[in-house]
């Protein structure tokens, strides 16, 4: 593509524009200077290039819809100006109508930039490590499984995990954190993220197409093109209030001869006037660009809607519903409590319980593990290991039997009062409590619990000062789900449920208002579709839960649903704004033609100011 298209394909308008704002200097020239026979071929040059655009949009609007649209409206009003004489008026609407078009254009571009910009993060090019030897490759060439090396100041090509190097990776492009996150050995990195002082092996995890950054990118274009209500609306009543328009012309044309005593030159020319400040061009500019700026501020937070639609939704939203594990919780249990019996210490009935569950994926097995090489404790290989489902783990560490489970698995015995008491306790503040037993008694308890997210009790704080209801919904024991309630500072809680029970609940909350379901996992993703807004966390959340949900939380970060509610609720009062200054100029503007004594210059530099305005308006969203 050589320079010239691409100056033609960025700056069309503008350049139509000044070509039309040429021939009106040069018609007027003309008239002014004795060259009277150039004045009306250089207003039709004017007119041609100027309007031809918009001529054929709306010509094409017209034969293939069937409809009016105000691109065709300016034209006729245009035209009608000609025809009585009123050249240079026509022209100049002709050249304001153009104008206003290439700097419409212009705020609309820019609102889609931050998005767009999203669509450049991911690198065209990797470094593929085979053996000692570096290899580059197109990223389209990459496979899962292969072994990736980024020097510092490189970005990340692929979602993966880091096999070596120790590194800050900026995350903010991806997921919103303004703060780069410490990356080393067993860490997940996501492909458009930038890699800081470090250098970092990388193994590839997903193919190219099942990226964070791919999904973004999806998510983006599905935002792009999906309509809110309020535009699919305005847009249905343009054709119609179109329609309305051209009709209100013809009865002025007809009828203020006889009824307002006008002459016919001043009667065509009024009607062109208020084919001019009747348009709903304002009107209709007054949704899109503000609901595509919000979109777009979002992104830059992390924070990703499906759709214009769900912008609107979520600002109108009475209730929020959490779930627990994973969402308000880090789904990450940790132990909270070692206490050993007899002779034991606490590390020592960590290390026992360590060993025992070295294999096992099991998440309370995964916190032991973490929590003894936490301490570095050195664990023992344990053999003749066996599991038994829905209890636990038996095996023999260090020539001596143990097993480490439930209650029924270490013998099911009564409890002494004293340990009884212990456990009781440490169940009514929310753990789970792991007994290990030796060959001939038991050597001690584990208490595990999912611990709150830090930003928990924060984020319900705000949404509560917002006015909204928050509740909790789990599948946990009512003990459980009601000490994590409390902590979070939650107004209602829900527990012992089973998906579909989720899916009750919000229905019957729905009686009384919009509701906002915020989840991750599979489980999940029934209420996430049934809520007025579902809301997925992006990073720890499943497919299935990203796929349903109509919003995305990349950081996996919940003081932003507060945020995302903000975000909404200002994006309806600006779009609310502007459909009422647009009303309000336009009702004016007819007023001054039949009672004032605008001409049609006047009319288009008001009707258009009042749309570029609008658009400008719509574009404080980005801020």
């Amino acid at each position: 593509m050589t320079t010239w298209h691409i100056i033609w394909d960025r700056h069309k308008g503008l350049i139509v524009t000044i070509f039309s704002l040429g021939f009106i200097i040069m018609a007027w020239y003309s008239g002014k200077y004795g060259r009277s026979e150039l004045e009306v071929p250089f207003y039709l040059l004017a007119y041609a290039i100027g309007g031809y655009q918009k001529a054929w949009e709306g010509l094409q609007t017209l034969i293939k819809e069937k409809d009016l649209d105000v691109d065709l409206l300016m034209v006729v009003a245009a035209i009608g100006a000609a025809s009585i004489g009123f050249w240079r008026d026509g022209a100049i609407l002709i050249l304001i109508f153009s104008l206003s078009g290439a700097l419409e254009g212009y705020t609309l571009e820019r609102t889609n930039g931050e998005i767009k910009s999203i669509m450049k993060l991911r690198p065209e090019e990797a470094i593929v490590l085979q053996g000692n030897v570096e290899k580059r490759v197109r990223v389209e060439e990459l496979n899962q499984g292969d072994f990736l090396l980024v020097r510092p100041g490189e970005r990340i090509a692929a979602d993966g995990i880091v096999r070596e190097g120790y590194s800050s990776v900026n995350q903010a492009s991806i997921t919103g954190e303004s703060i780069p996150v410490d990356k080393s050995t067993g860490d997940e990195v996501f492909a458009g993220t930038m890699n800081g002082q470090g250098a970092l092996v990388i193994e590839m995890t997903k193919p190219a197409e099942a990226t964070l950054l791919a999904k973004i990118i999806h998510l983006v274009q599905e935002a792009q093109s999906e309509r809110p209500p309020s535009q699919l609306f305005m847009e249905r009543f343009e054709g119609i209030y179109a329609k309305i328009v051209i009709i209100g012309a013809i009865l002025i044309a007809v009828l203020s001869p006889f009824v307002l005593g006008w002459s016919w030159d001043e009667t065509i020319y009024k009607a062109m006037i208020f084919l001019v400040v009747a348009s709903p061009c304002a009107l209709v500019s007054s949704i899109m660009p503000a609901v595509l700026s919000g979109i777009s501020n979002g992104a830059r937070k992390g924070i990703l809607f499906k759709g214009g639609a769900y912008l609107e939704a979520i600002g109108n939203v009475s209730v929020v519903a959490f779930d627990k594990t994973g969402t308000l919780t880090e789904g990450i249990p940790r132990i909270t409590r070692i206490i050993p019996y007899g002779n034991y210490t606490e590390n020592e009935v960590l290390s026992i319980a360590a060993s025992l569950e070295t294999w096992s994926e099991h998440p309370i097995a995964k916190a032991i593990i973490r929590e003894a090489k936490e301490k570095d404790l050195h664990l023992s290989s344990a053999s003749k290991l066996e599991a038994v489902p829905g209890l636990g783990v038996q095996g023999i560490v260090e020539g001596q039997e143990y097993r480490i489970g439930k209650l029924d698995l270490v013998g099911g015995q009564k409890l002494p009062n004293e340990e009884l008491k212990v456990v009781r306790k440490l169940e009514r503040q929310g753990n789970t409590v792991i007994f290990v037993q030796g060959e001939k008694e038991r050597i001690g308890v584990l208490a595990v619990q999912d611990t709150l997210r830090s930003q928990a009790n924060e984020s319900i704080k705000r949404l509560k000062k917002m006015g909204i209801k928050v509740v909790m919904l789990t599948g946990d024991s009512s003990s459980t789900a009601q000490i994590i309630g409390e902590e979070a500072g939650v107004d209602q809680v829900y527990s012992d449920l089973l998906p579909e029970h989720k899916v009750d609940i919000i229905k019957n909350l729905q009686k009384s208002g919009k509701v906002a379901m915020v989840g991750d996992g599979v489980n999940d993703a029934p209420a996430l579709a049934a809520a007025s807004v579902g809301i997925a966390m992006g990073a720890a959340g499943t497919d299935v839960a990203l796929e349903t949900a109509n919003v995305v939380l990349m950081a996996d970060d919940i003081s932003k649903v507060s945020y995302a509610i903000a975000l909404g609720r200002r994006t309806t009062k600006v779009v609310k704004q502007n459909v009422s200054f647009a009303i309000a100029v336009m009702f004016l503007l007819i007023l001054s033609n039949f009672f004032g004594n605008i001409n049609l210059p006047l009319g288009v530099i008001g009707h258009e100011g009042s749309t570029i305005l609008v658009i400008m308006s719509g574009l404080r969203l980005l801020r």
